[in-house]
C-alpha cells in the first residue's frame, strides 16, 4: 500500500501530452518547439510574462507561419501582405518568436533577452509601432478579434476600388476563450458574418483553462455553434497534429464565409506539472518546470539558442513571400491607379481636398446659417466625401440622427464592397475598434458616429485607438441636456471630462456651424490620433462670418472682446457659446465689459504657448460654461473663477426648460458676474 501511495497519479492532460509528445517527431513539430523554447527563456529571464500561449499554439503558428501566411519579413510594411492579428495579446511571445525566427529586422536575440523590459519592443502586450511587424496593439481581450475584423473589411474595400491586382490579402487572428467570452466578440462576429468575410480566419486557442481555473466555471455554450449561427464556416481541430491544422488552414482559404478553427490544445504544452493548468496562463514556470519542459520536448540547446538547421527553416519560412512581393512589385509600378493607391496607403489627403472646405466656410459664412451642429457637420461631410474618396463612414444604427451618410457614398452589404457607407448596427464597442482595423490597414480614413452618451459603450477601443496614434474620427451628436426629452439616461454631462482625461485624443465641441467646418478640418488633418467631434441637437446662431483663418486650430480664441476695459472672461464651448455672448450683451448694457472666449479644443489650446493662453483668458475674474460637469475646468479658471453648468444628472424635458432649470442662461451668468465683481 505505501508503494501505491507513493506513485503519482497522472493526469487526463497529463497523459494526452505523454502520449502527444510519443508522436513521431517531424521537422514542423521541431519548428513549433524552437518557439516553445524562446517563449521559456524569455518569461524566465524577465521573471514575468505568459508562456501558456505560446507553447500550447506553437504548432497552429507554426503552420500558419510556414504554409499559409502571405508576408516577406524583408518588408514588413508590404500592402499586400497577409495581417496577423494575436488578439490574445498576453501571448506575446508567439508574436515576438515567430518575428525573430522568421528574420525580421529589429526583432533579435536581444531584442527578445529584453522581453518587458523598459523600451523594448517586446513589451508585455504587443504593441502597435514597438516593431513593424506588429500590426496592431492587443491585450484588453476581444478587441483585437473586432480590430482584425476592421482589417479584413478594409481589404475588400480596397479591393472593390482598386482591384485584386493591387489589394488580394487575407486576415488571420488567433484568439482565446477569454476573447470570447468578451462581448466585444459578439458585435465582432456578428458584424463578420453578416458581410460575408471570407478571407478572415480565427485560430481559437480552446485549451479549456482561464486564470480561474476549467473555463466550465463560467462558460457552457457550444464555440462552433454558436459561430455557425452567425455565418460562419467552422472547423474543429486537434491543435497539436500538423496534418490536422493545414487541412483546416486549407479548408479557411476555400471557404465562402469567414471561417473559425477551434484549435484543441494543451495551454503549456511540454511543461511536466503544469501543462494544461491556470499555473501556466500568466508567470513564469520556474527553473525545474521550465527544464522538465524542455527535457519533455527533447529541446537540448542553451538558453536563447535556436540550432542552425531549425533557424535555416524558418529563415527560409521568412523569404517565402519574396517572390510574391516582387511580382506585385512589378504589377503596380505600371498599374494604372499607383499613383492613387501610393497616396491612400501613406495617408495624405487629395490635393485638392481643402479647396472643398474652403468653398463650404466660404458659404456659411455668407449665409450665417441656424443650424444644429450635427445638421453643420452633414454640410461637412456633404463636402467632404466626395473630394476625399479615402473617407469611409458608418453608424451604430443612428444614421438619420447622427447625419452621416452622404448621398452617393453606397452602403457595404453582403458581397457587395464598393460603398463607402457602414451599417454597424448597435454595436458600439465592435464598430469603434472594427473602425481602428479599417485606419491600421492603411488606405482609408474612417469616421462612425453614435450618440455622445453611448462612448461609455466605446470607450475601450477609442482608448486603443489613441494608444495606437490611429486617426479615427468619432461623429458624436446629442451632447448634453440639449438633447432634451429623451432625458438623463441619454444626456451626457460627465463625459466630456471623461474623454478629455484620455491621452492623445483631440474632442472638439463647436460653437457652430462655421466652427463644425473648422473642426471637421482638423480632425481630418490630424493624423497622429483619434478625434472627437462632439455635436449639438439643438440649433444655434452663427457666431462669426470670417472664413479666412481656421480660428479653432489654436483650441480657443476670443470670439468677441470686451467693448472697454475687460473686466471678466465668459470662457464656453458649443451650444453654450451662444448663451455666453447673450450673457456679454446683457452686462454691456450695465457697463460691464467682458469678453467671450470660444474654446473648442482644450487639448489644442493647452498645445499654444503660455503667452496666447494667457492673452486670451485674460488677468480678470474668468467664468466655464458648459452644459456638463466642472471636472477639469478649474485649468482654466484658476483657484477664483467661477463654474456655471451641471452638477449632476439631467432629466426629461424641453431643453429650452433643462437650461432654466440647470441654470444655464443669459441672465444667470449675467448675475454669477455681478456678484463675483460687486
Amino acid at each position: 500500500m505505501a508503494s501505491l501511495a507513493e506513485t503519482p497519479s497522472v493526469s487526463p492532460v497529463q497523459a494526452l501530452q505523454e502520449a502527444i509528445l510519443a508522436r513521431p517527431m517531424t521537422p514542423a513539430r521541431r519548428m513549433a518547439d524552437a518557439i516553445r523554447a524562446l517563449a521559456i527563456d524569455a518569461v524566465e529571464k524577465a521573471n514575468s510574462g505568459h508562456p501558456g500561449l505560446p507553447m500550447g499554439m506553437a504548432d497552429v503558428a507554426t503552420a500558419l507561419w510556414t504554409r499559409f501566411l502571405k508576408f516577406d519579413a524583408a518588408d514588413p510594411r508590404w500592402p499586400d501582405r497577409d495581417r496577423f492579428v494575436l488578439s490574445a495579446g498576453h501571448g506575446s511571445m508567439l508574436l515576438y518568436a515567430l518575428l525573430h525566427l522568421t528574420g525580421f529586422e529589429g526583432m533579435g536575440i536581444d531584442e527578445l533577452k529584453r522581453f518587458r523590459q523598459l523600451h523594448s519592443p517586446a513589451a508585455g502586450h504587443p504593441e502597435y509601432g514597438a516593431h513593424p511587424g506588429i500590426e496592431t496593439t492587443t491585450g484588453p481581450l476581444g478587441q483585437g478579434l473586432a480590430t482584425a475584423v476592421g482589417m479584413a473589411l478594409a481589404e475588400r474595400m480596397m479591393a472593390a476600388r482598386f482591384g485584386r491586382s493591387l489589394v488580394d490579402h487575407r486576415t488571420w487572428a488567433i484568439c482565446s476563450d477569454g476573447d470570447l467570452m468578451e462581448g466585444i466578440s459578439h458585435e465582432a462576429i456578428g458584424l463578420a458574418g453578416h458581410l460575408r468575410l471570407n478571407k478572415l480566419t480565427l485560430l481559437y486557442d480552446d485549451n479549456h483553462v482561464s486564470i480561474d481555473g476549467d473555463t466550465a466555471l463560467a462558460r457552457s455554450e457550444d464555440t462552433l455553434k454558436r459561430f455557425a449561427a452567425q455565418g460562419w464556416a467552422t472547423k474543429s481541430v486537434d491543435g497539436h497534429d500538423p496534418a490536422q491544422i493545414v487541412a483546416a488552414l486549407s479548408f479557411a482559404v476555400r471557404s465562402k464565409k469567414p471561417t473559425l478553427i477551434a484549435c484543441r490544445t494543451i495551454i503549456g504544452f511540454g511543461a511536466p506539472t503544469k501543462a494544461g493548468t491556470a499555473a501556466a496562463h500568466g508567470a513564469p514556470l520556474g527553473r525545474v518546470e521550465a527544464a522538465g519542459a524542455k527535457a519533455a520536448l527533447g529541446w537540448t540547446a542553451p538558453p536563447f539558442t535556436i540550432p542552425e538547421d531549425l533557424a535555416a527553416r524558418w529563415r527560409e519560412a521568412g523569404g517565402r513571400g519574396a517572390g510574391t512581393r516582387r511580382a506585385w512589385l512589378k504589377r503596380a509600378a505600371r498599374h494604372a491607379q499607383r499613383a492613387e493607391f501610393e497616396r491612400a496607403i501613406a495617408g495624405r489627403l487629395p490635393d485638392t481636398w481643402h479647396e472643398a472646405v474652403a468653398a463650404l466656410k466660404q458659404t456659411i459664412a455668407e449665409t450665417k446659417p441656424k443650424l444644429a451642429t450635427r445638421a453643420a457637420s452633414q454640410m461637412a461631410l456633404d463636402a467632404l466625401v466626395p473630394a476625399t474618396p479615402d473617407l469611409v463612414g458608418g453608424s451604430a444604427d443612428l444614421t438619420g440622427s447622427n447625419l452621416t451618410f452622404v448621398k452617393g457614398m453606397g452602403s457595404v452589404a453582403p458581397g457587395n464592397f464598393a460603398g463607402r457607407y457602414l451599417h454597424f448596427g448597435i454595436r458600439e464597442h465592435g464598430m469603434a475598434a472594427c473602425a481602428n482595423g479599417i485606419a491600421l490597414h492603411g488606405g482609408l480614413i474612417p469616421y462612425i458616429a453614435t450618440f455622445f452618451v453611448f462612448t461609455d459603450y466605446l470607450r475601450p477601443a477609442l482608448r486603443l485607438s489613441a494608444l495606437m496614434g490611429q486617426r479615427v474620427i468619432h461623429v458624436l451628436t446629442h451632447d448634453s441636456i440639449g438633447l432634451g426629452e429623451d432625458g438623463p439616461t441619454h444626456q451626457p454631462v460627465e463625459h466630456l471630462a471623461s474623454l478629455r482625461a484620455m491621452p492623445n485624443v483631440h474632442v472638439f465641441r463647436p460653437a457652430d456651424a462655421l466652427e463644425t467646418a473648422e473642426c471637421w478640418e482638423l480632425a481630418l488633418r490630424r493624423t497622429e490620433g483619434p478625434s472627437l467631434i462632439v455635436l449639438s441637437r439643438q440649433a444655434v446662431p452663427a457666431m462669426r462670418a470670417d472664413a479666412g483663418e481656421n480660428r479653432c486650430a489654436r483650441g480657443g480664441y476670443v470670439l468677441a472682446e470686451a467693448e472697454g476695459d475687460r473686466r471678466a472672461t465668459l470662457i464656453a464651448t458649443g451650444t453654450e457659446v451662444a448663451i455666453a455672448m447673450e450673457a456679454r450683451a446683457l452686462l454691456a448694457a450695465e457697463g460691464i465689459a467682458v469678453a467671450v472666449v470660444s474654446l473648442p479644443c482644450w487639448e489644442a489650446f493647452a498645445q499654444q504657448d503660455s503667452a496666447w493662453r494667457d492673452w486670451v483668458l485674460g488677468a480678470v475674474p474668468r467664468f466655464g460654461i458648459e452644459a456638463a460637469v466642472a471636472q477639469g475646468w478649474e485649468r482654466w479658471l484658476g483657484p477664483d473663477g467661477v463654474f456655471i453648468g451641471m452638477t449632476g444628472f439631467g432629466a426629461s424635458a424641453p431643453f429650452e426648460e433643462l437650461y432654466k432649470e440647470f441654470g444655464i442662461t443669459a441672465e444667470a451668468i449675467a448675475s454669477a458676474v455681478r456678484r463675483r465683481l460687486a
